[in-house]
C-alpha cells in the first residue's frame, strides 16, 4: 500500500513538474520578446552620450530595456548615411533618426539652437521599436483606435494634419507607425488611453513635447517672421512705385510751372502786378518744400525697405545654418526603414 501511494506521489509529481515546465515555456514563449530586450539591453554597453540621452529622455524602466536593447547609435554623417540609407525622406525634409534592422541610429546635432531635437529624434525611433514589438493581432488593433483618434485630432489641429501630410504615400499600417511617433513627441494633449499607452515608456511624456516645441518653435518663429517680412517688403515695393511715380509726375508739372513763371517774368509780364507774381512765387516754394518733404519721405520708406530686406536675409542666412545643421546628407534611399 505504502509503495502504491509512493507511486502515485511520484506521477503526481511528475506530473505536477511537466506542467511546470509547459508554463514556463508558454510564458518565455509568450514573453520571448521581453526577455530578448533584457539580454540585448544588459549586454549593450552604451557610450556616455546614450547614457546621458536615455537620462534626458527620462523613460521608465520599460522604456529603458526597449532602448539599450535597440543598442542606439550617435554618429556623425558619414556613418549613419551607412546606417541610415535605406531610409525613405520626405521632400524637403531630413533624416536625423531610423530604427532599421532592429537598432536605433540618431544623428548627431551638436547646435545649442537645436538643443533637444536628437532628445525627441530618439523618442521618435524609440517609439517604432516599441510599435515593433506589438504582436499582429495586438498592433492592428491599435492602429485601428489609433487612426480613428487622428481623425479626431486632425479636424482640431492643423498642424497636426498638415505634418501628417507627408507621410501620405505610406502603406496604412506605416502611417499608423509615423503616426505613433508623432503624436507621443510632438502633440501635448492627448486622449487618457495613449497617455496611458506612452507612459508604458516615458516617465513624464510633456518634458520631450516641450523639448519639441523649443526647437521647432525656432523655425516657426523664423518662418513667421520671413513671411511678415515678406509682406511688409511688397506692400513698402508697391507703396514707394506709387509714390515714386506721383512724386515724379509732381516734380514734372513743378517744373513745367516754374519755367513758365520764370519765362513771363523774364518777359516783365509781372510788371503792373507783383501781387500775382508773389501769389505764383508763394505756390511754387510751397510746392518745392512739399516735393522735398515727400522725397525725404520715400527715401525714409527705401531706407525702411533695405533694413528690412537686410533682416529678411539674415533670417534666410540663419535658417540656411540651421538647416545645415540637421542635414545628414543622406544618399538616394533604397529599401525603406522607419524613421
Amino acid at each position: 500500500m505504502a509503495t502504491g501511494k509512493r507511486r502515485v506521489l511520484a506521477r503526481i509529481g511528475w506530473t505536477i513538474a511537466t506542467v511546470l515546465i509547459l508554463v514556463i515555456a508558454v510564458t518565455a514563449y509568450i514573453n520571448r520578446q521581453q526577455i530578448s530586450d533584457r539580454i540585448a539591453a544588459a549586454g549593450f554597453d552604451a557610450p556616455p552620450a546614450i547614457t546621458q540621452l536615455a537620462d534626458r529622455l527620462d523613460l521608465t524602466e520599460a522604456g529603458s530595456i526597449v532602448f539599450f536593447a535597440t543598442q542606439p547609435t550617435l554618429e556623425s554623417s558619414q556613418h549613419f548615411n551607412e546606417q541610415c540609407s535605406r531610409v525613405d525622406h520626405v521632400d524637403g525634409g531630413h533624416v536625423l533618426g531610423c530604427f532599421s534592422d532592429g537598432n536605433i541610429h540618431l544623428f548627431e546635432v551638436t547646435d545649442e539652437r537645436l538643443d533637444g531635437i536628437v532628445e525627441v529624434t530618439a523618442a521618435h525611433e524609440l517609439l517604432h521599436a516599441t510599435h515593433a514589438r506589438m504582436r499582429e493581432s495586438e498592433r492592428q488593433e491599435f492602429d485601428r483606435r489609433l487612426e480613428q483618434e487622428y481623425e479626431t485630432l486632425a479636424q482640431n489641429d492643423p498642424a497636426l494634419a498638415a505634418r501628417m501630410q507627408v507621410y501620405e504615400g505610406l502603406s496604412r499600417s506605416g502611417f499608423a507607425n509615423e503616426l505613433h511617433s508623432v503624436l507621443g513627441t510632438e502633440v501635448a494633449d492627448l486622449p487618457e488611453w495613449l497617455e496611458e499607452h506612452y507612459a508604458r515608456w516615458f516617465e513624464d511624456r510633456s518634458q520631450i513635447v516641450a523639448l519639441f516645441n523649443d526647437y521647432h518653435g525656432l523655425f516657426v518663429a523664423l518662418q513667421q517672421e520671413a513671411d511678415a517680412l515678406t509682406a511688409e517688403l511688397e506692400a513698402i515695393r508697391a507703396d514707394v512705385e506709387q509714390r515714386n511715380a506721383a512724386y515724379s509726375a509732381a516734380v514734372d508739372a513743378f517744373n513745367v510751372d516754374a519755367r513758365e513763371f520764370k519765362r513771363r517774368n523774364e518777359n516783365f509780364e509781372f510788371s503792373s502786378n507783383i501781387e500775382e507774381f508773389n501769389r505764383i512765387m508763394s505756390d511754387l516754394e510751397q510746392r518745392r518744400l512739399a516735393l522735398d518733404t515727400e522725397l525725404a519721405a520715400i527715401q525714409a520708406e527705401v531706407a525702411r525697405f533695405d533694413e528690412k530686406r537686410a533682416r529678411l536675409e539674415e533670417i534666410g542666412q540663419t535658417s540656411a545654418d540651421l538647416d545645415q545643421q540637421i542635414d545628414s546628407g543622406l544618399a538616394p534611399p533604397g529599401d525603406r526603414a522607419e524613421e
